[in-house]
C-alpha cells in the first residue's frame, strides 16, 4: 500500500527527489548548524539557493544552534515547495539515548509549524537515515506512527503529507511500514 487515509488527511510515500518536490513545505534533514551539509540539507541548501541559507543565519543568530527534535521554518527559495521546515534528527547511538522520541518530535515539531502556516501539503524525507545512521526500518515505523497519531488527535488543514523516499530500498520499507499502520488503525 503507498498511501493511506487518516482522519481525511492522505499520507503517501512515494519514490523521489525532495528537492523537486511541489507541496507546500518540504522538511529538510537539517543539521544544528542550518548551514547546510550533506545528503538531503546539501541537496536542498543546492536546489534552494542562497535565500535559504540567509533565512538561517538569521535564525541561528537569534536562537543559536537548532537542538535535536526542534523545527525551524524559513522560506523555499527556489524550490517548487513554499517553505522549508528544518529539523535536526537525532544521531543513531544503539536506540537508547532517546532516538525514538528525538526523531518522533522531528515530525510532531514539523507538523505542528505546517498547522500554524496554513501549510496543506508537506512531504518528509526519512530524517536521520543517512549519516546519522538510524536503522530505516526503525526510522520509518516512527515517523508513520508519529504522524498518523499527530493527525489523529489535532484538528488541522493538512490534505497530505508526503514520505518522499530517495531510494528503492526505503521506499520499500514506507511501504511495508504504511501497511503496518493501515493494519494499526484499521483503515
Amino acid at each position: 500500500m503507498e498511501k493511506i487515509i487518516v482522519n481525511s488527511t492522505l499520507l503517501i510515500a512515494l519514490l523521489g527527489d525532495i528537492t523537486d518536490e511541489s507541496a507546500d513545505a518540504i522538511v529538510n534533514a537539517a543539521n544544528s548548524s542550518l548551514m547546510g551539509g550533506g545528503g538531503v540539507d546539501g541537496a536542498i541548501h543546492r536546489a534552494g539557493g542562497p535565500a535559504i541559507l540567509d533565512d538561517c543565519k538569521r535564525i541561528v543568530a537569534k536562537i543559536g544552534r537548532l537542538p535535536a527534535g526542534r523545527a525551524v521554518i524559513t522560506g523555499g527559495g527556489r524550490l517548487k515547495a513554499k517553505y522549508v521546515i528544518h529539523t535536526v534528527g537525532p544521531v543513531w547511538h544503539g536506540g537508547n539515548a532517546k532516538e525514538p522520541e528525538i526523531l518522533a518530535s522531528c515530525y510532531t515539531e514539523s507538523l505542528k509549524l505546517a498547522i500554524s502556516n496554513n501549510i496543506k501539503t508537506i512531504a518528509f524525507p526519512a530524517i536521520s537515515t543517512g549519516v546519522y545512521g538510524y536503522p530505516a526500518q526503525l526510522a520509518a515505523n516512527t515517523a508513520l506512527n508519529a504522524v498518523a497519531d499527530f493527525i489523529r488527535k489535532e484538528k488541522s488543514q493538512l490534505e497530505q503529507v508526503r514520505f518522499v523516499l530517495y531510494d528503492r530500498d526505503s521506499y520499500t520499507i514506507y511501504l511495508k511500514e504504511l501497511d503496518n499502520l493501515a493494519n494499526k488503525y484499521s483503515i
